[in-house]
C-alpha cells in the first residue's frame, strides 16, 4: 500500500513539475514577445521618415535596362581587327555581370520606396543605410556594395599629374564639347564606328558608369 502510494506521488510530482515547465515556457514566450514588441516600437521611434508621414510612392516612369542591348550592340559593331580584345576587356570588366542579366527586367521603384520608409536615423558612419525589417535591423555600407557590385570604393585618386594627350577619346568623338550629353554618347554607341582599338570598350564604360 505504501508503494503505491510512493508511486502515486511521484507521478503526481512529475506532473506538477511538466505543468511548471510548461507554464515556465509560456511565460518565457510571452516575455520574449513582450520585449520585442517594445524593442521594435522604440526603433520606430528612430525612423527618418514618421509613419504619420509616410505616402504611396507613385512611378513617374518604368526603368528597364536598355543600356545593356546598347553596349552589346556596340561591343559587336567593333571593326573585325579589334572586335575579340575590346570584348575580352570589357568582360574582364567589374560590369561583365551585368550582361548576362535580364535586358528586359523593369525597377521596381514601388519596392525601393517602401524600403525607403523604413530607413533608420542614426549617427554611425556616414556611408553606411540602415532599416527596419520586421524586428531585424539591417545595414547596406560600402561593404556590402563592393560585395554585390565588385566596384571597389576609397579615395579618388588625384589626376593633375596626368597630361592630355592631343586627339584623346574626347577629342575624336566630341570635339569642341566642354560637357557630353548621355544621348550624344549613346549616339556615337549605336552608330558603332570606332576609330581605335579599346574605344568601344572605354565608350561603353562611361556608358554604364552614367
Amino acid at each position: 500500500m505504501s508503494n503505491a502510494s510512493k508511486t502515486v506521488n511521484i507521478f503526481g510530482a512529475g506532473a506538477i513539475a511538466k505543468n511548471e515547465v510548461v507554464g515556465c515556457s509560456l511565460f518565457l514566450k510571452n516575455l520574449s514577445m513582450n520585449t520585442t514588441k517594445l524593442m521594435t516600437s522604440r526603433l520606430k521611434d528612430l525612423l527618418k521618415t514618421p509613419e504619420g508621414d509616410w505616402f504611396k510612392g507613385k512611378l513617374t516612369r518604368h526603368d528597364h535596362f536598355e543600356a545593356l542591348a546598347h553596349i552589346d550592340d556596340a561591343l559587336n559593331r567593333v571593326p573585325n581587327e579589334f572586335v575579340v580584345e575590346d570584348q575580352r576587356l570589357f568582360m574582364a570588366s567589374c560590369f561583365r555581370y551585368f550582361m548576362s542579366m535580364h535586358w528586359e527586367l523593369n525597377f521596381l521603384g514601388g519596392v525601393i520606396h517602401q524600403l525607403l520608409l523604413w530607413e533608420l536615423d542614426h549617427d554611425r558612419l556616414t556611408d553606411e543605410i540602415r532599416f527596419l525589417l520586421g524586428n531585424h535591423v539591417v545595414r547596406f555600407s560600402n561593404v556590402e556594395f563592393s560585395l554585390i557590385t565588385g566596384l571597389h570604393f576609397g579615395v579618388v585618386p588625384d589626376t593633375s599629374m596626368y597630361i592630355a594627350i592631343e586627339k584623346d577619346i574626347h577629342q575624336r568623338y566630341f570635339p569642341r564639347h566642354d560637357e557630353v550629353l548621355l544621348d550624344e554618347l549613346r549616339v556615337v554607341l549605336t552608330s558603332g564606328e570606332f576609330q581605335q582599338a579599346y574605344d568601344a570598350v572605354k565608350l561603353c564604360l562611361i556608358y554604364m558608369l552614367n
